[in-house]
């Protein structure tokens, strides 16, 4: 691919106010990412794309874009950082089945984003020592199916996270609301930095992205969007936390949240998420585990099918003196059962329908 056709894809994802979905769209209806930049005859081609209207058409001829663009690609290329664009097959599978995932995705870091086991876990900023506690324990739990953590890197629950995650030796994902230029908050910059060499920062914002509010709803869907699961283990009534649970049900991905006192304010959220049934309630790492049914099932030994019904006690005398001769004839049966012949021809024929016995030649038996 050649440096212009990644410029193209990094102008793509900056147009202002085209937004993901619409993003798609543009791209399907012109064939491309490229005629976006490059047909002249643009204009009669987007008026006919749903979601597109005089002012985003303005955004996508504006010629500040694509200078941007080639700025931001010099900036990928100099700090090494990975870019991955939603139709590349690179692209996080988990997140490429969300219809308003980002178009692209700047990548610090080596971390795997498609293993087996993801997890995100959140909660409040302000966590008790108890929340503190469950979060190490959970971290600690989750080793056991080496799943990958994913958080916000912000402050409380998230850095909880990602700091036992590398305890743990457990890769972990940081996805920040701004551009992977800076770093916020600077007083995990010592814990990011592990990050890139234990995990990646993820960002779907370009270098020079100012902090703004409206990014950190955005980012929340980035964190969601990667984990097969959410888990929230404190949280306020309100708050990231809760945002990030219910775009995780929109995305149909499992939530998990931790309940607490009905008095602890930083546990309204988790109960309220339990009561409405938007979240399963967990203790433990272990819950979770079960619940997403990561561990292998254990194989059941094998039972061998009764080759025969159950036997009488006069066939079963019968058939122990069968086995005893391996093979016998009707008249040594008779013998040592010291029974008439024909009490013992009517077990014996009996215990031929049951398929115990057959019989061979001479009116001689063995076990079937």
């Amino acid at each position: 691919m050649t440096d212009q056709e990644l410029i193209h894809r990094i102008a793509l994802s900056m147009l202002k106010g085209i937004g993901p979905v619409n993003a798609r769209n543009l791209v399907a209806y012109c064939g491309g990412v490229d005629p976006i930049f490059t047909d002249k005859r643009l204009k009669n081609t987007l008026e006919k794309v749903p979601g597109i209207g005089p002012k985003l058409i303005a955004s996508i001829t504006d010629k500040k874009v694509l200078p941007a663009a080639e700025k931001e690609w010099e900036y990928v290329r100099k700090h090494k950082l990975r870019m991955l664009f939603y139709l590349d097959a690179e692209y996080p599978k988990r997140l490429k089945q969300c219809e308003d995932a980002p178009v692209i995705l700047f990548v610090k870091g080596n971390a795997d984003l498609d293993v087996a086991r993801m997890v995100s876990i959140v909660g409040t900023r302000t966590p008790t020592e108890q929340g503190k506690q469950l979060c190490v324990e959970l971290v600690h739990g989750l080793k056991e199916v080496n799943a990958t953590i994913v958080s916000g890197l912000a402050y409380g629950i998230d850095i909880v996270a990602h700091r036992h995650a590398l305890k743990n030796d457990l890769p972990t994902i940081g996805c920040v609301a701004h551009g992977l230029d800076k770093l916020y908050p600077g007083d995990h910059a010592a814990t990011a930095k592990e990050m890139v060499k234990h995990g990646a920062l993820v960002s779907e914002l370009p270098s020079g992205s100012p902090f703004a509010p409206g990014n950190f709803p955005a980012r929340n869907r980035v964190i969601a969007g990667l984990s097969d699961c959410t888990i929230v283990v404190e949280s306020g009534p309100k708050g990231g936390s809760l945002i990030t649970t219910d775009i995780a049900g929109s995305y149909d991905r499992e939530v998990f949240a931790f309940p607490g006192r009905p008095t602890d304010p930083r546990s309204e959220g988790c109960n309220k998420l339990i009561q409405q049934n938007k979240a399963a309630l967990v203790n433990s790492a272990k819950d979770v585990i079960t619940l997403m049914e990561w561990l292998p099932k254990k194989k059941k030994a094998p039972v061998q099918a009764a080759l025969f019904a159950e036997l009488m006690p006069d066939e079963q005398t019968l058939m122990d003196l069968i086995k005893a001769k391996g093979r016998i004839s009707i008249d040594d049966l008779c013998v040592q059962s010291k029974w008439p012949q024909g009490k013992v021809a009517g077990l014996l024929l009996n215990m031929e329908f049951s398929g115990a016995v057959r019989s061979l030649p001479g009116k001689v038996y063995e076990v079937n």
